[in-house]
């Protein structure tokens, strides 16, 4: 359902979300603890930050954060930049399946997509750590951000 990096993305925001307040990820760290190649999660860091989902500073003591609080970043928001949720494709491989020309399962596959779609919108990154509101991390761009310690590896793999 999920593309592979739609799926890392949301990994992703879950453990930036799972820092402590100030706190920023790398994306080293961060490649680490999720188990993927950091080239590849850069440029997945790079889209969700070019979508508001996270902030980003350069430099030595540089990092990620959320942009807002989990409570605020609903899953479509933070799959949007990779996949388009509302997009259906045909299950049955027609070219053209519409209300108006519908294939033979199109009215079922229609409502589980609606279904899935508005999971994706009504789902925050809080609702899936079962966070209470403005528990989790990320109360915007350079809110209190302090210096990495080198250690969040580690804190990421005690937390997972």
């Amino acid at each position: 359902m999920l593309s592979q990096t739609s799926q890392y993305a949301v990994r992703t925001v879950l453990q930036l979300a799972r820092l402590h307040k100030g706190e920023r990820g790398s994306a080293v760290d961060l490649a680490r603890t999720i188990g993927i190649p950091g080239n590849y999660l850069s440029k997945t860091l790079h889209q969700l930050a070019r979508a508001g989902v996270v902030a980003s500073t350069r430099g030595k003591h540089g990092g990620f954060v959320l942009a807002r609080p989990a409570s605020r970043i609903s899953l479509a928001e933070v799959v949007a930049p990779f996949q388009e949720m509302s997009e259906r494709v045909c299950l049955l491989g027609r070219d053209t399946c519409s209300d108006v020309r519908p294939c033979a399962a199109h009215s079922h596959w229609k409502q589980v997509a609606e279904q899935v779609a508005g999971f994706f919108s009504r789902t925050t990154i809080a609702d899936l750590l079962d966070l209470p509101d403005g528990a989790a991390g990320g109360d915007g761009p350079g809110a209190n951000m302090k210096k990495s310690s080198g250690r969040s590896h580690e804190r990421f793999s005690r937390r997972a």
